[in-house]
């Protein structure tokens, strides 16, 4: 078993930015990779970014340039850096992990990001 636990959401004015965070314990040694989903209000939950082992990381077209995703393996934790925030970026966002960059095998409870002024 995996858990992670997500920090760093909250409230922010359009053309801010956060970073969050996603800490890993358990049962970690076969997780190859580990990223970000969010799900908006009234919609489904939606792929974000995703980062290897080795630093290869993937990105949804709607973020790329504005969000860059990054890890610390030593301390098994992966960062959402997330610049000029829009009010369309409003989420629950939730960090997962998985045997592969297409696998979603355990996930953490989310953390809401709202932007509004």
């Amino acid at each position: 078993q995996v858990h992670l636990v997500e920090s760093g959401g909250g409230l922010v004015q359009p053309g801010g930015s956060l970073r969050l965070s996603c800490a890993a314990s358990g049962n970690i040694f076969f997780m190859y990779a580990m990223g970000w989903h969010r799900q908006a209000p009234g919609k489904e939950r939606e792929l974000v970014a995703v980062i290897n082992r080795g630093g290869i990381t993937k990105y949804t077209d709607s973020v790329k340039g504005q969000f860059t995703i990054s890890s610390d393996n030593a301390k098994n934790t992966v960062y959402l850096q997330m610049n000029n925030l829009k009010p369309e970026d409003t989420a629950v966002y939730y960090c997962h992990a998985g045997a592969t960059m297409t696998r979603y095998d355990y996930w953490g409870q989310g953390t809401q990001v709202t932007v509004s002024s």
